[in-house]
């Protein structure tokens, strides 16, 4: 039987997009990991035109699944994982709104599960700072350049590098560890 009308996507924004890519890539029920621009109005933009600032794009990604295998419930702590949703100006050494940690929705039930979500982080008491990352309906989401999809598999070496140079592992460590 085939799944593929059964399908959804969901979107993420949490700084760097090679970064938010592998966490969910290796997850059984993932279909793609694409690493794109979304939540601006440039039509299309290119990294250097979302890293100028001035597109209203941040930074990623867009994750088909096959919701009989992983849930969006488990996608969201997924992602809460991989960020620092204490902080609504960049992630780790990635700053500006073009990096901001932002959970795009697509629909109502996807909204309801990540406010829940926001709502029950905040109520752990597991950061000192309130949980600032946004939740925002999803709007067109474009596809970066061929050089960013599977960054990590493609630049092994300089991702990590750059993974552990930003304070990522160092902050996922500290407080999810």
């Amino acid at each position: 039987m085939d799944n593929t009308f059964n399908y959804k996507k969901a979107i993420f924004a949490g700084g760097c997009f090679w970064c938010m890519v592998k966490p969910f890539d290796s997850q059984p029920g993932i279909i793609s990991v694409v690493s794109g621009y979304t939540g601006g109005h440039t039509v299309d933009p290119t990294y250097e035109e979302v890293c100028s600032g001035q597109t209203g794009h941040t930074e990623a990604v867009e994750i088909t699944y096959d919701p009989m295998i992983i849930s969006y419930q488990q996608l969201v702590e997924t992602y809460w994982h991989q960020t620092d949703p204490t902080d609504a100006f960049g992630q780790f050494a990635d700053r500006g709104d073009s990096y901001r940690p932002v959970i795009f929705y697509s629909s109502e039930e996807q909204k309801e599960i990540a406010e829940a979500s926001k709502k029950n982080l905040q109520a752990t008491g597991r950061f000192d700072k309130p949980i600032v990352t946004k939740i925002l309906a999803a709007s067109t989401f474009y596809p970066a350049e061929d050089y960013h999809q599977g960054y990590y598999q493609k630049n092994s070496a300089h991702y990590q590098l750059y993974r552990n140079g930003s304070g990522r592992d160092h902050f996922i460590n500290k407080h999810w560890s």
